[in-house]
């Protein structure tokens, strides 16, 4: 397939009004309409990712309506179908359950309706992708947080260490998550070769901060023979979870936490400080990029023409010291 690395000027953010996921009235006779569907639309990212992909649509003369499919398969499928009643003109989503990307592709290619998906591919069971996607250059942005995290780990003379464990938050049913955490842990034991593999550990969760809470909650609890912590994952809201798993064990002080994503982290290092929290670093990449990207996708396809298959963006590593520098707005 086709691929290609997207750099999208970062846009204002912008306040998106959240549905949540019923019919919704709009004219899109004489106009463009786009819906953007999005799997968890109560969370920071797809909020921020929201805005954005409103800004682009709006200066492209359009409407757009941002609807929260709550994780819910059925919310997920009667939004398609309410923006296919209210003769959307395309929609940009990332949907909460891969194996139902037939179904959504099916319903919009009924409709003639023009579908990108954001994030997550909309693809069959082999992985291939049934629609154009836009999203983060993911194993090597796992690669960015495990080479950070290794020499974190050799500068501080934590490997070898029979009490030092490494943590990997996985969201092994989500095809772009899973090279995330396998880039993670790739970079790092290239780079860490004499870290004990009886102290790598992985924990899976669905992508929110309580389940991933709960899941390094119950990997720490199983191992206490592990005293110091070095954690890294899937998402931010999963980095986080484990964050305040390790606060409960009374673990934090010695660990180190690498987000992904820094919109969670930057509120770790505004609200506590940089010796406040175990949250060290972040990789850094914006919901904009996506956002904006996948409008600019979506309007590609509604004119006519054939676009990438995959559209990729990169990613940066921040810590307390640089995100500011590095986020700009996004660091407030």
């Amino acid at each position: 397939m086709k691929r290609k690395m997207v750099s999208v000027a970062l846009c204002a953010a912008m306040t998106a009004g959240v549905l949540a996921g019923g019919a919704v009235t709009v004219s899109a006779e004489d106009k463009l309409v786009v819906y953007g569907i999005y799997k968890a639309g109560d969370q920071t990212w797809f909020i921020d990712e929201g805005a954005a992909a409103q800004k682009a649509v709006e200066e492209a003369g359009g409407e757009f309506v941002y609807v929260d499919a709550k994780m819910n398969p059925e919310e997920y499928l009667k939004a398609i179908d309410n923006a296919i009643a209210n003769k959307a003109s395309g929609i940009v989503t990332c949907i909460p359950d891969q194996t139902m990307s037939q179904a959504a592709i099916d319903k919009a290619e009924e409709a003639g309706i023009s579908i990108v998906a954001a994030d997550d591919a909309l693809q069959d069971a082999e992985g291939n992708k049934l629609a154009p996607w836009v999203g983060i250059d993911a194993y090597n942005i796992g690669a960015a947080n495990g080479e950070w995290l290794a020499n974190y780990a050799n500068e501080n003379e934590l490997v070898g260490k029979e009490d030092v464990g490494l943590l990997l938050m996985t969201m092994d049913t989500v095809s772009s998550c899973v090279p995330r955490a396998e880039g993670e842990l790739d970079k790092f034991t290239e780079l860490c070769p004499d870290f004990p593999e009886a102290n790598i550990f992985k924990a899976d969760y669905d992508g929110t901060t309580d389940k991933g809470n709960t899941a390094a909650a119950a990997v720490i609890t199983a191992n206490p023979q592990i005293k110091t912590w070095l954690v890294t994952g899937a998402n931010e809201e999963g980095c986080i979870g484990a964050a305040r798993a390790l606060e409960s064990a009374g673990l934090d002080a010695d660990a180190c936490v690498v987000g992904l994503g820094a919109y969670m982290a930057k509120d770790e290092w505004n609200n506590k400080g940089a010796d406040g929290t175990c949250v060290k670093a972040s990789a850094y990449f914006s919901a904009d990029q996506v956002g904006a990207g996948s409008v600019e996708v979506l309007l590609d396809m509604i004119e006519g023409n054939e676009p990438e298959m995959e559209t990729a963006v990169d990613a940066v590593v921040v810590t307390p010291e640089n995100y500011k520098e590095e986020m700009g707005s996004y660091a407030e």
